[in-house]
């Protein structure tokens, strides 16, 4: 399959020979995110930039990573006009919201999650975020490119099968996508790729890790330390995803 403009991105992330191509784009995109929203372009003195931010704020992990970057006056900008519009719903909702009488009965039978509806708002707040929400709509199009390259392009699938596999979170993401984007028979042949990939690889770090602890034996001290110096973020990253020994991503003064 000849080499397009919306494949390189993929086939960076497979030669990257990463734990995990889908945490290396995710690594890349938000942090191109994180750019756009706060860097040297200045997108949020933009009005319709920032009547967007306004609207959908961002979630706390998205926060302390808007202040790590470090752009104090864009981050106060930011802040400036989102408190505006989330103080005018506030009071909206303060208006329309009234104690509803509960009976004791009611209270007993009450069901897990939030039902007052201010406690409702708060949570809808606090699951909407401005950067979560152009990431989660990128990477529905990197899902698409893997399977349409993993379907047409026998080197891409060498080199997924030859890969170290993926971190559990984005190995579920790309099970639950080949429902939708493979046939039947296209599923089983990627289930019988991708099932001793994981197996093979969640062994191999399980081993780092092992290895790891036995190196403090003083037994072992002057044993080759083999591939465990960095097994706790690879073992971290493997279970959940991300870059644990990444330090925070910083605007380019």
């Amino acid at each position: 399959m000849k080499e397009q403009l919306y494949t390189i991105p993929l086939n960076d992330a497979m030669n990257a020979n990463d734990e995990c191509p889908f945490c290396y784009i995710e690594r890349n995109v938000e942090q191109d995110l994180l750019d756009f929203v706060l860097g040297s372009g200045s997108s949020y003195m933009e009005s319709d930039i920032r009547e967007q931010t306004d609207k959908a704020g961002f979630c706390r992990e998205h926060f302390k990573k808007m202040f790590d970057y470090g752009n104090t006056l864009g981050n106060a900008w930011i802040l400036k006009t989102h408190y505006k519009k989330l103080i005018g719903e506030m009071q909206d909702r303060f208006k329309s919201c009234k104690p509803a009488k509960m009976s004791i009965k009611d209270k007993l039978k009450k069901q897990p999650g939030r039902h007052n509806p201010i406690g409702i708002w708060v949570e809808e707040k606090e699951q909407s975020c401005y950067i979560c929400k152009r990431y989660a709509d990128t990477y529905e199009r990197y899902l698409d490119t893997f399977f349409v390259m993993y379907k047409r392009d026998q080197e891409f699938r060498d080199k997924v099968k030859n890969s170290k596999g993926f971190c559990l979170h984005h190995f579920g993401d790309l099970c639950e996508a080949s429902d939708d984007r493979l046939s039947e028979k296209e599923r089983a042949e990627f289930y019988d790729t991708v099932f001793p990939l994981m197996e093979r690889n969640m062994e191999r770090l399980s081993e780092d890790v092992a290895w790891l602890v036995e190196k403090f034996d003083y037994r072992n001290k002057d044993a080759d330390w083999k591939n465990s110096k960095d097994a706790i973020q690879r073992g971290m990253q493997k279970l959940k995803g991300g870059y644990p020994a990444d330090p925070p991503y910083k605007m380019n003064k």
